[in-house]
């Protein structure tokens, strides 16, 4: 087959059931392009190889924008399983959403959580991160106990201020709408009407995980989010998430959704450091932490597990869920 390309004219030479077939990837890439405004590489080798359809309805019909976010920029889920993500929330009340780094997952959980403020599905917006130290010191940091951890919680900052305007985020602050706190302050409370995010929960023992999911209540939905492969904890085994996958796999209402490599949109170089890092032997227990939370996720590319069945979906955000977060 033979292609020509001459300003906006594509003329193409060869047997008619291929023209046929390039037709339908071209269709197929067009109406991608025109409902996310945006094509990735993966995306378009996902086409033309032919692991999504023309007519895959979750992939291109579905109208997957989140929120508007600031000056107009539309936020959307960009992979496909941060559509899973979206679609998990949707049927479930507790989601684990476990994987690498720049794949995007806190930032859309937020995104989430602001569309069901503002859909007013609840009242409150609850993130929370363990305040845990990357190999620093938390003691030698400037401040009160407040400017000691705010750095930890930043990329929350980051993310809310890309969806609600600085002013208005500021008010919801104050008002106690939206709250950024560490996990330890989580502990005694019953979050009620809200959408609460627990992020780095690779950096929890099991216990603190136990406090954090019995704090559920009425009308509640959370969010975990992790990276086995990135704990900081001192003694890696500590690390709980894994584990607690482990335990409420075969629980109705909640779901598991695996992220990977393949997910990662940030710069193109961090795809290929999280590979190379990958290729390193584990450390410790935390090996075993890491094939456990892939076994118990399931980790087949867009897929949940739930009690009753795994659910599937595909589609790719205009805005970059990710670029400020995870």
């Amino acid at each position: 087959m033979r292609i020509i390309a001459r300003g906006e004219q594509i003329k193409v030479q060869g047997p008619p059931e291929i023209i046929d077939r390039f037709e339908e990837k071209l269709d197929c890439l067009v109406s991608l392009y025109e409902k996310r405004h945006h094509l990735s590489k993966d995306s378009i080798t996902a086409i033309l190889r032919g692991a999504v359809q023309p007519d895959h309805e979750n992939y291109l019909q579905a109208d997957n924008i989140l929120v508007y976010g600031n000056n107009g920029s539309l936020i959307k889920a960009r992979t496909a399983n941060q559509e899973v993500l979206v679609k998990a929330y949707d049927e479930n009340d507790l989601i684990f959403a476990e994987g690498p780094a720049g794949t995007g997952k806190t930032y859309t959980a937020i995104a989430l959580a602001v569309r069901a403020w503002k859909n007013k599905e609840v009242r409150k917006i609850i993130l929370t991160r363990p305040a845990v130290e990357a190999g620093e010191q938390l003691g030698f940091l400037p401040g009160d106990m407040k400017e000691k951890l705010d750095p930890y919680l930043q990329p929350l900052y980051d993310a809310l201020r890309d969806m609600i305007p600085g002013k208005k985020l500021e008010s919801l602050m104050e008002e106690g709408t939206v709250q950024i706190a560490p996990l330890a302050y989580m502990r005694g409370r019953t979050l009620d009407n809200a959408c609460v995010i627990l992020d780095e929960a690779q950096n929890t023992s099991l216990s603190q995980l136990k406090m954090f999911l019995t704090r559920m209540g009425r009308n509640a939905k959370f969010i975990v989010t992790g990276d086995t492969s990135q704990i900081d904890l001192v003694r890696k085994s500590d690390s709980g998430l894994a584990r607690c996958m482990e335990l409420l796999i075969n629980i109705k209402g909640i779901a598991f959704v695996r992220f990977d490599s393949g997910d990662i949109i940030r710069h193109p170089l961090v795809k290929k450091i999280v590979a190379a890092f990958s290729d390193l032997p584990a450390s410790g227990s935390s090996a075993s932490a890491t094939k456990a939370s892939a076994k118990s996720a399931k980790t087949t590319t867009a897929k949940t597990a739930s009690a009753e069945s795994p659910k599937t979906a595909a589609s790719e955000p205009a805005h970059t869920p990710g670029s400020s977060s995870q």
